[in-house]
Protein backbone atom coordinates (compact mmCIF):
# COMPACT_ATOMS: atom_id res chain seq x y z
CA UNK A 1 0.00 0.00 0.00
CA UNK A 2 2.74 2.52 0.87
CA UNK A 3 4.50 1.65 -2.40
CA UNK A 4 1.30 2.18 -4.41
CA UNK A 5 0.68 5.48 -2.62
CA UNK A 6 4.18 6.71 -3.44
CA UNK A 7 3.71 5.76 -7.09
CA UNK A 8 0.40 7.63 -7.19
CA UNK A 9 2.04 10.72 -5.68
CA UNK A 10 4.80 10.52 -8.28
CA UNK A 11 2.26 10.35 -11.15
CA UNK A 12 0.35 13.34 -9.75
CA UNK A 13 3.58 15.33 -9.43
CA UNK A 14 4.58 14.57 -13.02
CA UNK A 15 1.15 15.52 -14.36
CA UNK A 16 1.14 18.73 -12.35
CA UNK A 17 4.57 19.67 -13.69
CA UNK A 18 3.47 18.93 -17.25
CA UNK A 19 0.38 21.05 -16.73
CA UNK A 20 2.47 23.98 -15.55
CA UNK A 21 4.71 23.65 -18.58
CA UNK A 22 1.70 23.85 -20.89
CA UNK A 23 0.46 27.13 -19.38
CA UNK A 24 2.08 30.05 -21.23
CA UNK A 25 3.55 32.83 -19.14
CA UNK A 26 1.95 36.26 -19.27
CA UNK A 27 4.98 37.45 -21.21
CA UNK A 28 4.73 34.69 -23.83
CA UNK A 29 0.98 35.12 -24.15
CA UNK A 30 1.38 38.83 -24.84
CA UNK A 31 3.68 38.21 -27.78
CA UNK A 32 7.22 38.50 -26.42
CA UNK A 33 8.49 36.71 -29.55
CA UNK A 34 7.54 39.81 -31.56
CA UNK A 35 9.94 42.73 -31.86
CA UNK A 36 8.17 46.07 -32.10
CA UNK A 37 10.25 48.74 -33.83
CA UNK A 38 8.90 52.12 -32.76
CA UNK A 39 9.75 55.04 -35.00
CA UNK A 40 9.37 58.55 -33.58
CA UNK A 41 8.92 60.70 -36.67
CA UNK A 42 11.37 63.49 -37.56
CA UNK A 43 14.08 64.65 -35.10
CA UNK A 44 17.18 66.82 -34.98
CA UNK A 45 17.13 69.53 -37.63
CA UNK A 46 13.85 68.08 -38.98
CA UNK A 47 11.11 69.62 -36.81
CA UNK A 48 8.30 68.11 -38.83
CA UNK A 49 5.10 69.92 -39.74
CA UNK A 50 4.93 73.11 -41.78
CA UNK A 51 6.89 76.39 -41.58
CA UNK A 52 5.76 78.58 -38.69
CA UNK A 53 4.10 75.70 -36.81
CA UNK A 54 4.08 76.50 -33.08
CA UNK A 55 4.42 72.96 -31.67
CA UNK A 56 7.39 70.96 -33.01
CA UNK A 57 6.13 67.61 -34.27
CA UNK A 58 9.45 65.92 -33.45
CA UNK A 59 8.93 66.51 -29.71
CA UNK A 60 5.41 65.10 -29.62
CA UNK A 61 6.30 62.00 -31.64
CA UNK A 62 9.25 61.18 -29.38
CA UNK A 63 7.15 61.61 -26.25
CA UNK A 64 4.42 59.25 -27.49
CA UNK A 65 7.01 56.76 -28.79
CA UNK A 66 8.75 56.61 -25.41
CA UNK A 67 5.43 56.07 -23.63
CA UNK A 68 4.55 53.33 -26.13
CA UNK A 69 7.92 51.69 -25.50
CA UNK A 70 7.30 51.51 -21.75
CA UNK A 71 3.83 50.02 -22.22
CA UNK A 72 4.89 47.33 -24.71
CA UNK A 73 8.06 46.45 -22.79
CA UNK A 74 5.86 45.97 -19.74
CA UNK A 75 3.72 43.58 -21.80
CA UNK A 76 6.77 41.46 -22.58
CA UNK A 77 7.50 42.64 -26.11
CA UNK A 78 11.02 43.24 -27.29
CA UNK A 79 11.05 46.94 -28.20
CA UNK A 80 13.53 48.75 -30.43
CA UNK A 81 13.49 52.53 -30.98
CA UNK A 82 14.75 54.14 -34.18
CA UNK A 83 15.67 57.15 -32.04
CA UNK A 84 15.74 57.68 -28.28
CA UNK A 85 16.41 61.42 -28.28
CA UNK A 86 16.36 64.52 -30.45
CA UNK A 87 18.55 63.32 -33.32
CA UNK A 88 18.00 63.10 -37.05
CA UNK A 89 17.79 59.55 -38.42
CA UNK A 90 17.64 59.11 -42.22
CA UNK A 91 14.55 57.34 -43.55
CA UNK A 92 16.64 54.54 -45.05
CA UNK A 93 18.20 53.85 -41.66
CA UNK A 94 14.79 53.68 -40.02
CA UNK A 95 13.60 51.05 -42.50
CA UNK A 96 16.89 49.14 -42.21
CA UNK A 97 16.48 48.93 -38.42
CA UNK A 98 13.04 47.37 -38.87
CA UNK A 99 14.33 44.93 -41.50
CA UNK A 100 17.18 43.74 -39.27
CA UNK A 101 14.84 41.93 -36.88
CA UNK A 102 12.98 38.70 -37.48
CA UNK A 103 9.32 38.52 -36.57
CA UNK A 104 9.14 42.29 -36.24
CA UNK A 105 6.52 44.95 -36.82
CA UNK A 106 7.17 48.64 -37.47
CA UNK A 107 5.08 51.45 -35.99
CA UNK A 108 5.90 55.02 -37.03
CA UNK A 109 4.35 57.75 -34.86
CA UNK A 110 3.52 61.11 -36.47
CA UNK A 111 1.26 64.13 -36.11
CA UNK A 112 -0.38 65.92 -39.00
CA UNK A 113 -0.32 69.54 -40.09
CA UNK A 114 -2.08 71.71 -42.68
CA UNK A 115 -2.28 75.34 -43.70
CA UNK A 116 -6.03 75.17 -43.09
CA UNK A 117 -6.47 75.39 -39.31
CA UNK A 118 -9.76 73.50 -39.48
CA UNK A 119 -8.17 70.30 -40.78
CA UNK A 120 -8.46 67.58 -38.12
CA UNK A 121 -8.70 63.87 -37.47
CA UNK A 122 -6.81 60.59 -37.19
CA UNK A 123 -5.49 58.62 -40.15
CA UNK A 124 -3.31 55.52 -40.47
CA UNK A 125 -1.13 54.58 -43.44
CA UNK A 126 0.23 51.28 -44.72
CA UNK A 127 1.71 50.06 -48.01
CA UNK A 128 2.19 46.28 -48.18
CA UNK A 129 -0.93 44.12 -48.10
CA UNK A 130 0.44 42.18 -45.13
CA UNK A 131 0.41 45.45 -43.16
CA UNK A 132 -3.35 46.04 -43.47
CA UNK A 133 -4.32 43.97 -40.39
CA UNK A 134 -1.85 45.92 -38.24
CA UNK A 135 -3.09 49.21 -39.70
CA UNK A 136 -6.70 48.14 -39.11
CA UNK A 137 -6.06 47.27 -35.46
CA UNK A 138 -4.03 50.38 -34.63
CA UNK A 139 -6.51 52.66 -36.37
CA UNK A 140 -9.48 50.93 -34.73
CA UNK A 141 -8.19 51.80 -31.27
CA UNK A 142 -6.56 55.18 -31.90
CA UNK A 143 -9.45 56.63 -33.92
CA UNK A 144 -11.99 54.98 -31.62
CA UNK A 145 -10.45 56.49 -28.51
CA UNK A 146 -9.77 60.00 -29.81
CA UNK A 147 -12.16 62.98 -29.71
CA UNK A 148 -11.29 63.64 -33.35
CA UNK A 149 -12.83 62.69 -36.69
CA UNK A 150 -11.90 59.36 -38.26
CA UNK A 151 -10.06 60.10 -41.52
CA UNK A 152 -9.68 56.40 -42.26
CA UNK A 153 -6.96 53.99 -43.28
CA UNK A 154 -4.94 54.90 -46.36
CA UNK A 155 -2.51 53.02 -48.57
CA UNK A 156 0.37 55.24 -49.58
CA UNK A 157 3.96 54.76 -50.64
CA UNK A 158 5.80 56.63 -47.92
CA UNK A 159 9.49 55.70 -48.02
CA UNK A 160 9.66 53.88 -44.67
CA UNK A 161 6.51 51.90 -45.51
CA UNK A 162 7.73 50.94 -48.99
CA UNK A 163 11.16 49.89 -47.78
CA UNK A 164 10.05 47.95 -44.71
CA UNK A 165 9.97 44.20 -45.32
CA UNK A 166 7.90 43.64 -42.18
CA UNK A 167 4.32 44.70 -41.38
CA UNK A 168 4.58 48.47 -41.10
CA UNK A 169 2.21 51.34 -40.34
CA UNK A 170 2.43 55.09 -39.94
CA UNK A 171 -0.19 56.61 -37.67
CA UNK A 172 -1.03 60.32 -37.81
CA UNK A 173 -2.32 61.07 -34.31
CA UNK A 174 -4.03 64.39 -35.03
CA UNK A 175 -3.30 67.86 -36.39
CA UNK A 176 -0.90 70.08 -34.46
CA UNK A 177 -2.13 72.99 -36.59
CA UNK A 178 -5.70 72.55 -35.37
CA UNK A 179 -6.22 74.59 -32.15
CA UNK A 180 -8.49 72.00 -30.52
CA UNK A 181 -6.38 68.98 -31.36
CA UNK A 182 -3.16 70.81 -30.48
CA UNK A 183 -4.62 71.57 -27.05
CA UNK A 184 -5.32 67.86 -26.46
CA UNK A 185 -1.93 66.75 -27.74
CA UNK A 186 -0.14 69.28 -25.53
CA UNK A 187 -1.31 67.42 -22.40
CA UNK A 188 0.70 64.45 -21.13
CA UNK A 189 -2.49 62.56 -20.23
CA UNK A 190 -3.68 62.63 -23.84
CA UNK A 191 -0.28 61.55 -25.18
CA UNK A 192 -0.37 58.68 -22.70
CA UNK A 193 -3.81 57.70 -24.00
CA UNK A 194 -2.52 57.76 -27.59
CA UNK A 195 0.32 55.43 -26.59
CA UNK A 196 -2.10 53.08 -24.84
CA UNK A 197 -4.40 52.94 -27.87
CA UNK A 198 -1.50 52.22 -30.25
CA UNK A 199 -0.34 49.48 -27.87
CA UNK A 200 -3.85 47.98 -27.87
CA UNK A 201 -3.68 47.82 -31.66
CA UNK A 202 -0.34 46.02 -31.52
CA UNK A 203 -1.71 43.48 -29.04
CA UNK A 204 -4.95 42.88 -30.95
CA UNK A 205 -3.59 42.80 -34.52
CA UNK A 206 -4.09 39.04 -34.78
CA UNK A 207 -7.83 39.48 -34.06
CA UNK A 208 -8.49 41.43 -37.26
CA UNK A 209 -10.99 39.69 -39.54
CA UNK A 210 -12.77 40.56 -42.76
CA UNK A 211 -16.50 41.32 -42.59
CA UNK A 212 -17.23 37.93 -44.23
CA UNK A 213 -15.52 35.98 -41.45
CA UNK A 214 -17.89 33.62 -39.61
CA UNK A 215 -15.84 33.30 -36.42
CA UNK A 216 -17.74 33.84 -33.17
CA UNK A 217 -14.71 35.31 -31.42
CA UNK A 218 -14.79 39.07 -30.84
CA UNK A 219 -12.85 40.59 -33.70
CA UNK A 220 -11.66 43.88 -35.13
CA UNK A 221 -12.92 44.63 -38.65
CA UNK A 222 -10.44 44.65 -41.50
CA UNK A 223 -10.63 48.29 -42.49
CA UNK A 224 -11.55 49.47 -45.95
CA UNK A 225 -8.98 51.96 -47.18
CA UNK A 226 -8.29 54.79 -49.61
CA UNK A 227 -5.58 53.82 -52.09
CA UNK A 228 -3.51 56.95 -52.56
CA UNK A 229 -0.76 55.16 -54.45
CA UNK A 230 -2.94 55.33 -57.58
CA UNK A 231 -3.70 59.01 -57.04
CA UNK A 232 -0.02 59.80 -56.71
CA UNK A 233 0.94 57.87 -59.82
CA UNK A 234 -1.80 59.52 -61.87
CA UNK A 235 -0.64 62.92 -60.71
CA UNK A 236 2.92 62.06 -61.71
CA UNK A 237 1.62 60.83 -65.05
CA UNK A 238 -0.27 64.10 -65.62
CA UNK A 239 2.83 66.07 -64.70
CA UNK A 240 4.93 64.07 -67.18
CA UNK A 241 2.34 64.57 -69.93
CA UNK A 242 2.14 68.27 -69.12
CA UNK A 243 5.93 68.51 -69.20
CA UNK A 244 6.13 66.71 -72.55
CA UNK A 245 3.37 68.93 -73.98
CA UNK A 246 5.18 72.02 -72.75
CA UNK A 247 8.42 70.85 -74.32
CA UNK A 248 6.66 70.19 -77.65
CA UNK A 249 5.12 73.68 -77.63
CA UNK A 250 8.51 75.22 -76.87
CA UNK A 251 10.06 73.14 -79.64
CA UNK A 252 7.40 74.26 -82.14
CA UNK A 253 7.85 77.90 -81.11
CA UNK A 254 11.61 77.56 -81.45
CA UNK A 255 11.27 75.94 -84.87
CA UNK A 256 8.89 78.70 -85.97
CA UNK A 257 11.29 81.40 -84.82
CA UNK A 258 14.18 79.75 -86.65
CA UNK A 259 12.07 79.50 -89.83
CA UNK A 260 11.17 83.19 -89.61
CA UNK A 261 14.82 84.14 -89.14
CA UNK A 262 15.83 81.97 -92.11
CA UNK A 263 13.05 83.53 -94.22
CA UNK A 264 14.13 87.04 -93.29
CA UNK A 265 17.75 86.18 -94.12
CA UNK A 266 16.77 84.84 -97.52
CA UNK A 267 14.66 87.95 -98.25
CA UNK A 268 17.49 90.27 -97.33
Amino acid sequence: MPGSFCQLCLVIAVLSTAGLMCVPSASAASGSSTTVVIDAGHGGHDRGGIPGQRIPEKEMTLDVAQRLKRILAGDGYRVVMTRENDVFVPLGTRAAIANSYRNAIFVSVHFNSARRAGADGIETYFYGRDSLPLASAVHHFVAGGAPSPNRGVRRRGYFVLRRARVPAVLVECGFLTNPNEAAYISTSSYRQKLAEEIAAGVRQRSNVRSSTSSTAVATIPLQSYIDQTKVSSSKRSRKKKSSKSSKKKKSRKSAGTKANVASETRES
